[in-house]
């Protein structure tokens, strides 16, 4: 189940992240109360797969969800550059998600 709050809690963060974009630097209501949202229940899922998971697996896992998934609506939805360098950059993270996953397998 930890496993499963770290990914909820990873895709709450690029939600939180868009929002945060979309909020203009906190100047308009609507995006910037799901940043505030996003950010809390994000946080707490985080706090309580820590519980199970162990603190670089979990703040790793979190982080890389958060950038990979930011990067995927930037390029997607924010029609941000999508170079070679950038996607092998993306696929890295990818690939040291995959690793850290296979490596606490016998965790949670």
């Amino acid at each position: 189940m930890a496993w499963v709050a770290i990914v909820v809690a990873g895709l709450l963060e690029v939600v939180w992240a868009l929002a945060m974009k979309q909020s203009q630097g906190f100047t308009r209501l609507g995006p910037s109360v799901v940043t505030a949202v996003c950010v809390v229940v994000s946080f707490a899922l985080l706090a309580w797969s820590m519980r199970t998971l162990p603190l670089g697996v979990a703040y790793m896992v979190w982080t890389g969800i958060g950038a990979i998934g930011a990067f995927v609506v930037g390029v997607a939805v924010l029609g941000e550059s999508l170079s070679p360098m950038r996607a092998l950059a993306a696929a890295l993270i990818v690939g040291g998600l995959i690793l850290m996953k296979l490596s606490t397998s016998g965790t949670a």
